[in-house]
């Protein structure tokens, strides 16, 4: 065992640095087409995989997905001495997972706070998401946010001593209201992961600075097909921002799943509704068109690596003109070997004469 998980979880953890230095660890598990799993409040990478309430996400998708998920600035094995969790940092932090895994191409599954983070980074490059999957729109968690240190007890949103790890109260009724329908076991769990997952004086922070992000003036600029999914009777957001998020976003297809749990539970009736629904959307756009060139084959990028390759330039050469580390571009190359089925000692010749036939 290590930190509580088992020495054999399948999982690889690497690190990425984002654009003001922070480090942001993200980890790999599962094979297939690559799947995104923006951050949400509250994660540990490890602890995860042991968990009662995440477990199911995590084996299943990974079934028929690389699947690629991170700490969030602040939180689990990401960087803990931080301030800005402003938005732009936190796309920042997304394009750093994304650059760093040497991903081109992937689904991008948005889920609870990460949404905002996933809708500007969508309306921005979609040439670069394959597909979007949204849990709920992150506007009306704002909207309620104002509202809910009354609801909560009397626990002060700006009062490190009453929110977050140090805080038993309201840990178990922020629980109560994500997961009401689940054992004790797993209520447990999701209390422990607020002391494990984040210090107390960060999660107030971060929330602070989540109460401001807004994603509602990008949803119309988003052209990735995209599956919005809401629990219909949950309580943290109300079902009927799903409607306006499918509404604002071209294209959208809602699907409202029957249950009162913003997670859904593995026994529950909705999971296999949920994992059905996610399955057959990425399916969709998973279907390769035919290649008939190496253009078809690769990449742009991939493409641009080896265009300069081709021009004789070794890795460090190749990372200087296109601005990417040594390792990224080693990525780059293995993926375009990959693609044109070439391998050994004589792969890089292989490829590289074939871009010049063709390329």
């Amino acid at each position: 065992m290590r930190n509580g998980v088992p020495r054999d979880s399948p999982q690889r953890v690497r690190f990425a640095r984002s654009s003001d230095g922070t480090t942001i660890a993200y980890a790999v598990h599962g094979s297939g087409p690559a799947l995104v799993l923006d951050s949400c409040w509250l994660s540990h990478l490890e602890f995860d995989w042991q968990s009662p309430v995440w477990r199911h996400y995590l084996v299943e998708l990974g079934r028929a997905h690389t699947v690629v998920r991170f700490d969030e600035r602040g939180h689990g094995l990401s960087d803990r001495d931080v301030t800005d969790f402003g938005l732009e940092r936190r796309i920042d932090d997304l394009c750093a997972v994304v650059d760093d895994a040497g991903l081109e191409r992937f689904a991008l599954v948005a889920m609870a706070q990460g949404g905002p983070v996933a809708l500007h980074y969508t309306a921005r490059p979609p040439e670069r998401v394959a597909a979007r999957v949204r849990e709920h729109l992150r506007r009306g968690h704002r909207a309620r946010h104002r509202r809910r240190p009354r609801a909560r007890g009397g626990v002060r949103g700006d009062d490190p001593r009453g929110l977050g790890p140090h805080g038993p109260l309201f840990r178990r009724v922020f629980t109560a209201m994500l997961i009401p329908d689940a054992t004790e076991e797993q209520m447990r769990w999701v209390d422990d992961l607020h002391r494990r997952a984040v210090s107390a004086r960060t999660a107030v922070e971060s929330r602070r600075q989540r109460g401001i992000a807004d994603a509602s003036d990008v949803l119309a600029a988003i052209t990735a097909p995209t599956l919005v999914l809401h629990s219909r009777h949950e309580r943290m957001n109300d079902v009927e921002y799903s409607r306006i998020l499918a509404r604002g976003i071209p294209g959208a297809r809602l699907v409202l799943l029957d249950s009162r749990n913003h997670i859904l539970l593995e026994d529950e009736p909705a999971w296999p509704v949920f994992l059905a629904e996610v399955t057959a959307f990425l399916a969709e756009d998973e279907t390769p068109a035919p290649a008939e060139s190496v253009r078809d084959l690769l990449s742009p990028r991939e493409g641009e690596v080896l265009a300069l390759a081709a021009q004789g330039l070794d890795n460090a050469g190749i990372g200087a003109a296109l601005t990417l580390s040594v390792r990224t571009v080693e990525r780059h190359l293995q993926n375009a070997y990959g693609r044109l089925g070439v391998g050994g000692p004589t792969a890089r010749a292989a490829a590289v004469g074939r871009w010049v036939r063709e390329g």
